[in-house]
């Protein structure tokens, strides 16, 4: 359904000729649109989350006559916002916290973008449609009270994230060993996680413990979040694979 939906924007900017676009996509979905568009011509196209290290983008489709640089200088024309809500600095709220409470109000997650978290606020990114009813409505997320205020995307400015490099050793580049390391867990609980499906490589789910990573791979966990396998060095002089990754705090 996913990639019928894609091919339906695509078509018709092509049929009409002018911009169109898909609902917000995970990164996983990202990776599977890349794969139709570059099966399928790779047609003039970008990807677009508000900002350039969005983890969840829009696929835009444009018209021959316009390019992407064109269009994203027109901040009118993006279908995207940005909205600035302000709570408590002590109110202890997450990411789920507040997007539990932006799907309370019926607004499903194809419509919300990035939450960037930050003291006392956040900020959100969301289809324009539905701007409305978050600032109507959105008040609270949980007893907090909030209250919110528009943005432009071009004053987003979010914090670079956490990293830990992590340099070790693994017998082999299987995916529950790395795994292991790179979240400091048990090789056996690295590979229940692993076929319990709650792990993907470069934002596809992965059940296969022995499947073989490589330098560059994006390895996510559920529940613990996202390393890179930044390099392999090769062996060591007792045969071990040498590598580093980058643990995402």
């Amino acid at each position: 359904m996913l990639l019928a939906r894609v091919l339906d924007k695509l078509e018709l900017a092509q049929n009409r000729g002018v911009p169109t676009h898909t609902p917000f996509l995970s990164q996983g979905e990202q990776s599977i649109v890349k794969q139709l568009l570059d099966a399928s011509g790779h047609p003039r196209h970008l990807f677009y989350g508000g900002y350039g290290d969005a983890e969840r983008k829009i696929c835009i489709f444009l018209p021959d006559w316009q390019e992407a640089e064109d269009y994203l200088l027109d901040e009118e024309q993006i279908p995207l916002t940005a909205i600035y809500a302000k709570f408590q600095k002590d109110a202890p709220l997450s990411h789920r916290d507040l997007l539990g409470s932006l799907m309370g109000l019926g607004i499903t997650r194809e419509k919300l973008g990035d939450i960037l978290m930050d003291e006392g606020g956040c900020h959100l990114i969301v289809l324009q449609e539905v701007q409305s009813i978050v600032h109507a409505q959105w008040e609270s997320a949980g007893r907090w009270k909030l209250s919110t205020s528009p943005c432009a995307l071009s004053d987003l400015n979010p914090k670079p994230p956490e990293i830990r490099t992590i340099r070790d050793t693994v017998a082999t580049l299987r995916l529950d060993g790395v795994l292991a390391t790179g979240f400091s867990l048990s090789r056996t609980k690295a590979a229940a996680l692993v076929s319990s499906g709650k792990v993907s490589v470069n934002h596809r789910e992965c059940a296969k413990g022995d499947k073989q990573v490589a330098e560059g791979d994006v390895i996510t966990c559920r529940g613990l979040g996202k390393c890179v396998v930044k390099e392999v060095l090769g062996q060591s002089k007792k045969g071990r694979m040498m590598l580093i990754l980058e643990r995402y705090i």
